[in-house]
């Protein structure tokens, strides 16, 4: 069972790789990324070429046409970003972690409503929580 731990070790594996090793797989991972987004290209145009002319009538399209039409539904689905350089992704991560902690406190808390009284208690003038403040009957 330790021999499988040890082989499940990501960090493990990456430190035991020399050098050269290292360079080489950045090298391959490198590789395999621009065959992959020339591949996504001609995916594009392959697809374009058989659905849009039979559907819409539309002419076909080189490999640079197609990676045009991707880059312009970029910019007309994503937008030009707002600037922050992914700021959106990384406040919904705090924003997710945050929520994390707070429903990790509310349950560490001991009565499950983080630190609020139980329902149907009654505040220090005799009123129960639940009702909005001020005397009863009348308005404002």
């Amino acid at each position: 069972m330790s021999a499988r731990n040890d082989n499940c070790d990501s960090d493990g594996w990456w430190e035991e790789r020399t050098l050269p090793e290292k360079i080489a797989l950045g090298v391959l991972f490198a590789l395999l990324g621009i065959g992959a987004i020339f591949l996504f290209g001609w995916i594009v145009m392959l697809l374009w070429n058989w659905l849009m002319p039979d559907i819409f009538g539309l002419p076909h399209v080189t490999y640079w046409q197609a990676w045009g039409l991707m880059l312009l539904s970029c910019i007309f689905f994503k937008g030009f970003g707002s600037g922050d350089n992914g700021g959106g992704r990384r406040r919904d991560r705090r924003r997710r972690k945050e929520l994390r902690r707070y429903m990790s406190e509310e349950t560490d808390g001991g009565d499950g409503n983080a630190g609020g009284d139980p329902p149907g208690s009654m505040d220090p003038d005799g009123r129960p929580d639940d009702q909005p403040g001020g005397s009863e009957g009348t308005a404002g």
